[in-house]
C-alpha cells in the first residue's frame, strides 16, 4: 500500500498488487468482522435498486451482498483489486469496474441511487471533499451507507484514561495513526455529512468483539450474531471500533444525462468536465481536451489521463 503522488489532490492509499483479501479478509482471522457487517448492511442499505456505486470495492468482498441491485459500478484505485473482483464477480452487464480517484470521480451528476463506502474513508486524508464527491453523484433521496472508524472507541478511552496513548478519543479533530489510516470521531463524520447535503437517518455500532481472546474463544456466528443484537445502541452512542451510518442525499444540482442501458452514458471527462466520451477501441476520450484512458479487460482506468 502507497500513497499516490499526484500533488494536486489529496494522497490516496493504492493496494496495486496487493494481496489484502486473502491475508487480511480469508487468513488473517477476521470472519467475525466480516459476518458483522454483513448483519449492518443488509439492515441499512434499502433492499432494491437500480445502479448501485461502490466506492473503495476492493476485491468485491461485499459486492454480493447487494443482490437486490440491477447494475453496481465498482470503483477502486487499484486496477489489480478490480482484477480480483472479476475474478470472484464475474464479467456480466451486470458490473461496471471503474478504476479512479475518489476525489475526481469520472462519472456524471445524480447517476445513482444509492451507494456504499465500506472501510475506505478510513484511507481519506481529505474526507468531505470525498463526501462532496459522493454527494454530487447520487441523486436526490438515494441512500448512502458509509462505515468509518471511530476514534471514539472503548478500547481508545481506556487506553487514554490509562496514559497509554498520547491521542485523546473525546477531541473532534482525525487522528492519523499510521500513514493514510485515519480514525474519526462520530460527530465529526456528521457533521461533515450534514455539511455535504446529507442527512444521518440510522446510526449502528459494529464489530464490539474486536478483540483477538474472544475470536478464539467463541465462534465467529455466535460474536457476529451478538454483535447484531447491539448494533442498534449505535442511535444512542458510538464506543466501537466502526460506526455504520445511513444516510440519505437532500440535494440535487442538476438531473442526470446517463441512460440506464447505455454505460458510456455514465462517464464524464475527470478533467475538463465533459460529457459524453468517445469510445474507441479500448479507449474512452475525451471530445474537448482531447484526453484518453484505456479499456483494460473490461477495467476503465480514468487515473491517469493521456493526450489523445
Amino acid at each position: 500500500m502507497t500513497p499516490n503522488n499526484n500533488r494536486s489532490l489529496p494522497p490516496v492509499c493504492i493496494y496495486e498488487g496487493s494481496d489484502y483479501q486473502d491475508t487480511f479478509w480469508r487468513g488473517g482471522g477476521r470472519a467475525y468482522e466480516d459476518a458483522a457487517e454483513a448483519i449492518a448492511l443488509k439492515r441499512l442499505l434499502p433492499p432494491g435498486g437500480r445502479l448501485l456505486l461502490e466506492l473503495g470495492a476492493g476485491a468485491g468482498r461485499n459486492t454480493p451482498r447487494y443482490h437486490g441491485f440491477e447494475r453496481i459500478v465498482l470503483v477502486d484505485f487499484s486496477t489489480t483489486q478490480l482484477q480480483q473482483a472479476q475474478e470472484h464477480l464475474g464479467v456480466s452487464d451486470r458490473y461496471v469496474y471503474v478504476a479512479a480517484d475518489i476525489y475526481r470521480l469520472p462519472l456524471v451528476d445524480s447517476l445513482f441511487d444509492s451507494a456504499t463506502m465500506i472501510r475506505t474513508l478510513h484511507h481519506m486524508a481529505d474526507a468531505p471533499a470525498a463526501l462532496g464527491e459522493v454527494q454530487r453523484v447520487l441523486q436526490k433521496d438515494a441512500a448512502f451507507v458509509l462505515e468509518f472508524a471511530n476514534k471514539q472507541n472503548l478500547k481508545a478511552i481506556l487506553r487514554y484514561l490509562l496514559r497509554r496513548q498520547e491521542w485523546n478519543p473525546f477531541s473532534p479533530q482525525p487522528v492519523e495513526f499510521t500513514r493514510l489510516n485515519f480514525d474519526f470521531h462520530p460527530r465529526t463524520v456528521f457533521n461533515w455529512l450534514e455539511e455535504a447535503g446529507f442527512l444521518v437517518e440510522k446510526k449502528r455500532t459494529v464489530s464490539h468483539f474486536r478483540l483477538n481472546v474472544l475470536k478464539r474463544l467463541i465462534p465467529a456466528r455466535i460474536l457476529a450474531w451478538l454483535d447484531g443484537v447491539l448494533q442498534p445502541t449505535g442511535a444512542l452512542w458510538q464506543l466501537s471500533p466502526s460506526v455504520f451510518l445511513r444516510a440519505r442525499n437532500l440535494r440535487q444540482e442538476r438531473k442526470s444525462t446517463a441512460k440506464f442501458d447505455e454505460v458510456l452514458s455514465y462517464f464524464k471527462c475527470p478533467e475538463c468536465g465533459h460529457t459524453p466520451l468517445n469510445s474507441g477501441k479500448n479507449r474512452l476520450s475525451c471530445s474537448k481536451c482531447k484526453r484518453g484512458w484505456p479499456v483494460t479487460n473490461g477495467i476503465h482506468d480514468f487515473r491517469v489521463g493521456s493526450q489523445a
